[in-house]
């Protein structure tokens, strides 16, 4: 495996910093003490203090006098995140960046190189966040929450798909949880309030012939962000520009993981048809919307008419013909 994979010395190091600052909340701590504790420089220290200011971290005090927590931050930090998620499959394995690349690239190595079933990649920020067809993914720092999870079903290469509209089941269900908003599903990944996006699901696989070895299932979901830049501003949203006030990243996280556990085993016993039945049900876009089919050079507007027996989009055209989207995007048509 290549140890860029890996969570580096600085992310590690960082993380023991927040941790030693959040177990002496609100008590000066000297920066000589963290220095020696986490095996740094105090100029080193400074600069890590910074990083987590940038961040969004309460942290007072100076290099003269010392630090201490004024609140607990919105971290996703893994010594919390494990005590939160005890007895969980999403538990136990936990790869935790400040920053990264892609959370599924690194999940994607990970899966390679054996790492088991369980296994899930976070970052506090991204910087080439990955999305469908090769679009890339609005990762603002600290903002939103990026999460890649590792799975080996037995399952043929075809199924696979279904474990992104499952996915978006259990992201559905989580946000409606804790903040009571409305959410709808747009096949077969993004998760829609009110006309925009909120959230959108990455699944690719690695498989042999009638077999995965192992599927990597990206979430991203924008939580605390306040604006987005340019044309994403017209199309995005996120939870607290819908609901008005700050959300719980980690509140989201555990409900999320644990909604995507029970949704996980219950998929392995009864196979994909539980699947389509309940993303037919939430999603407004499974029936008798109309929508705006791209896919390649060919776009038509048509009406949806359930899903197929694989979970595929039927839409019924304007010339009365029905088609099944294999790929390409869908979106309401005014």
């Amino acid at each position: 495996m290549n140890p860029e994979t890996l969570p580096g010395t600085t992310d590690r190091r960082v993380a023991g910093l927040l941790r030693l600052l959040a177990q002496n909340a609100t008590i000066v701590i000297s920066g000589a003490r963290i220095a020696r504790e986490i095996g740094v420089s105090r100029s080193t220290v400074w600069r890590w203090v910074e990083r987590l200011r940038e961040l969004g971290v309460k942290v007072k005090g100076q290099a003269a006098t010392g630090y201490f927590l004024e609140k607990v931050p919105d971290i996703l930090t893994p010594d919390v995140l494990k005590r939160q998620l005890k007895g969980n499959l999403f538990g136990k394995r936990i790869y935790h960046f400040f920053k990264t690349d892609s959370t599924n690239r690194v999940a994607f190595e990970l899966g390679h190189a054996g790492e088991p079933e369980g296994a899930i990649v976070l970052a506090e920020e991204q910087s080439a966040g990955r999305g469908r067809s090769g679009r890339t993914w609005h990762s603002e720092r600290a903002a939103g929450i990026y999460v890649t999870l590792l799975l080996r079903p037995k399952l043929a290469p075809v199924q696979a798909p279904l474990l992104t509209m499952m996915a978006g089941l259990s992201a559905h269900a989580a946000v409606e949880a804790v903040t009571g908003l409305p959410v709808d599903l747009k096949w077969p990944n993004d998760l829609m309030i009110r006309g925009k996006k909120a959230g959108g699901i990455l699944t690719e696989m690695h498989a042999e012939p009638g077999m995965v070895r192992f599927v990597v299932v990206g979430i991203g979901l924008n939580v605390n962000q306040e604006r987005f830049p340019g044309e994403l501003a017209g199309l995005a949203t996120s939870l607290r520009q819908e609901t008005g006030k700050t959300q719980s990243r980690m509140e989201l996280l555990v409900r999320l993981l644990r909604e995507f556990e029970s949704d996980y085993n219950r998929f392995l016993r009864e196979g994909i048809a539980g699947v389509i039945q309940r993303f037919a049900v939430v999603s407004s876009y499974a029936h008798g919307k109309k929508v705006r089919v791209t896919s390649g050079t060919e776009s038509y507007v048509g009406t949806t008419a359930g899903l197929g027996p694989e979970g595929l989009l039927q839409v019924e055209r304007e010339d009365g013909r029905v088609v099944t989207v294999i790929a390409g995007d869908v979106a309401e048509a005014r």
